[in-house]
């Protein structure tokens, strides 16, 4: 009598796994949809507030606001390609396994009232428990940012996570990514006190060396291929 107990007990639980299964894999099928769309809103959303187009609609004029290009890594401009769909993460992650693989970087070119143009682009990057990524806007000059946007997946609330904050992003502000000779140096996360005085530095987080590491090298990396097709549109600029 036991054993028939036990394995109805057993069949029952098989049951209830395989049903729960089905129903959660139901679920994550119905939500998918939604949840790529809030993904999209939220990545379209932050790409405009970094010149601050804040409003709750503004993400429905993205198409409107501003041009969408790929270029790879070379400066090129890769025809068809959709920018705002494209997983940057993921395009520097084939590249660590195939070093022939050009990544491929999305861009947006918003011109405001008074036909200025701004260069907003997408950083993807490694923190210290996961990804980190970021959102810049670039001067038309192909040197002074304007504004920053950072994000993690998973780093220490009160340290690393620190990137997510106005203080972090803020010091952003105006600093320079070419030096006086016009070579590029990107812009550093360093330890130390920063100010306006030293244009290509910003302090890091206390206790978060290693994501303000992260920060740095993604800057580094990202921002010298966004460049080469940037300078072709400023050639008072000098060459890489």
């Amino acid at each position: 009598m036991a054993s028939k107990g036990n394995t109805a007990t057993i069949v029952f639980a098989l049951v209830v796994t395989t049903l729960s299964a089905a129903l959660l894999a139901a679920a994550a099928t119905l939500l998918k949809p939604a949840q790529d769309e809030n993904i999209l809103k939220e990545k379209q959303q932050n790409i405009l507030s970094l010149v601050g187009l804040n409003g709750p609609d503004d993400y429905k004029k993205f198409d409107a606001l501003v041009q969408s290009i790929v270029i790879d890594q070379d400066g090129q401009i890769i025809p068809g390609a959709e920018a705002i769909s494209l997983d940057l993460a993921l395009e520097k992650k084939i590249s660590t396994k195939d070093p022939k693989y050009k990544v491929r970087y999305p861009m947006y070119v918003y011109k405001d009232p008074k036909g200025r143009t701004t260069y907003l682009l997408q950083t993807a990057g490694t923190g210290l428990w996961g990804p980190i990524w970021g959102y810049l806007a670039l001067d038309e000059d192909g040197n002074t940012l304007r504004s920053a946007i950072f994000d993690h997946k998973g780093e220490t609330p009160g340290l690393g996570a620190e990137i997510n904050t106005d203080a972090f992003e803020n010091q952003f502000i105006n600093k320079k990514v070419l030096n006086d000779q016009g070579q590029f140096v990107s812009v550093k996360v360093e330890k130390g006190k920063h100010d306006a005085s030293m244009p290509h530095a910003v302090d890091a987080i206390s206790g978060g060396t290693i994501t303000s590491n992260g920060v740095s090298k993604m800057l580094e990396e990202d921002l010298a291929s966004y460049l080469k097709y940037i300078r072709q549109q400023a050639p008072q600029t000098s060459p890489l």
